[in-house]
């Protein structure tokens, strides 16, 4: 056995706790995960074998024979992050329209006046496949260093067959080229082209752009931006059915400015994820837990816009945690899934323990991935080593770099020189 072995971890972070959180006080204490102290996790052939007490792990698993050891001394052990919902791949710079907004201008005078997602389809229209690329693996590179494992890139930025399989390419192949997974989401549906009706560009995406997105086989996901004077709950029901009908599981941006339906939608069709959800109600959450569909926050977005954040009341009723992803796009411009944890607590109330957890297993569970987001027997070997001994830190210590050491499938991928020695 060649196996990688992190030991004498101050704190690991094994995943959710298995006994209801509903259980705790309110708010919730941190027992919504599981960790273990003084503990050692073992992984070989990309795989967690084991968890458990440092010392007897390191009987079983001799340091000396592992083709990897890792001192975790006064640190702590995370599953590595998951970002479930990015818009990561894309060209030119907005940052002007980060000063309007200051300005008092509301994002969707914006995007009327042909900014915002508009602009950046002109900007990766005229870009091509190779620098689109690059552009991503620099990204990549960026959020690996910040503890990503896996993460999320949506299309989008095309608005037509040509451009949407351009960028569904260059995810592609940014992703066999790095470390972290990259889950692979069309999202045609993210806005109306300039001149076109959004009756007749529904059609062109369910009609040309799905067909060819099929027959490429790169996309897992299909996305649609179900909102006010975008897409429709019609419109955004035939896109999503079609791509169902193409292998393509759903996922909706929904009720974000808004609240059109696009939550219970979301439950009508059994999406993976419904994101946003700034508007719904407590009987659309109901609806969504009961369908399965994992709820995404993106307390980035109203960071970035300075709007409202999503309210925990409905989840914490139920006893669940939401998943939380970064939003990273020309519009909301963090890649750190530690600030999104920050957020999570500061401007949606959760404890930091949930927030953890939200950016691990309930992230992984909004990709449909259930071998990633926790460190336990049969799990990925994905993990990240923080300089502070206790995931407390992560979103408490918000403008620090916290990330040593990022393992990936038992590699060492990242590593950073220890500050203490």
């Amino acid at each position: 056995m060649s196996y990688t072995i992190v030991h004498d971890a101050s704190e690991l972070v094994v995943g959710p706790a298995e006994h209801d959180p509903k259980a705790s006080a309110d708010p919730p204490a941190e027992s919504v995960l599981e960790t273990q102290t003084d503990a050692a996790v073992v992984i070989d052939e990309g795989t967690v074998v084991e968890t458990g007490p440092s010392d007897a792990l390191t009987r079983e698993y001799p340091l000396e024979n592992a083709a990897t050891a890792i001192d975790a001394s006064g640190r702590c052990v995370l599953p590595g992050f998951v970002d479930c919902h990015t818009h990561a791949l894309f060209a030119g710079d907005r940052s002007d329209e980060f000063a309007a907004k200051l300005r008092g201008k509301e994002y969707q005078e914006i995007l009327e006046d042909g900014g915002g997602i508009l602009r950046t389809v002109r900007a990766v229209r005229s870009t091509n496949e190779d620098e689109l690329v690059e552009r991503l693996l620099d990204v990549l590179d960026r959020m690996l260093a910040r503890g990503t494992t896996t993460v999320e890139v949506k299309s989008g930025y095309g608005l037509d067959t040509e451009t949407e399989l351009r960028m569904l390419s260059a995810i592609d192949r940014a992703a066999e080229r790095h470390p972290i997974d990259v889950a692979p989401t069309f999202m045609g549906a993210h806005a109306v082209p300039e001149g076109r009706d959004a009756d007749e560009y529904a059609d062109a995406v369910v009609d040309e752009q799905l067909p060819a997105v099929a027959e490429q086989g790169v996309a897992e996901f299909c996305d649609v931006f179900c909102e006010a004077g975008v897409f429709t709950v019609e419109q955004s029901r035939r896109i999503l059915e079609a791509g169902a009908e193409y292998g393509l599981t759903p996922k909706i941006h929904a009720d974000e400015f808004e609240n059109l339906g696009g939550a219970r939608l979301a439950a009508d069709l059994s999406a993976a994820s419904a994101d946003h959800l700034l508007q719904s109600t407590d009987d659309d959450v109901a609806a969504l837990l009961e369908a399965g569909v994992t709820p995404v926050l993106l307390p980035g977005t109203a960071f970035g816009l300075g709007g409202e954040y999503p309210g925990l009341a409905p989840y914490r009723e139920r006893g669940v945690v939401p998943a939380v992803g970064s939003d990273f796009n020309p519009n909301c411009y963090a890649l750190s899934m530690g600030f999104a944890a920050t957020l999570a607590c500061v401007g949606v109330g959760m404890t930091p323990g949930e927030a953890i957890l939200s950016i691990t297993d309930r992230a992984a569970a909004a990709l449909d991935r259930s071998d990633v987001g926790r460190l336990e027997a049969g799990s990925a070997g994905d993990l990240v080593v923080l300089e502070r001994p206790s995931y407390r830190h992560l979103p408490y210590a918000y403008d620090a770099t916290l990330v040593e050491t990022v393992v990936k499938g038992g590699d060492v991928v990242e590593r950073r020189a220890r500050t203490d020695e």
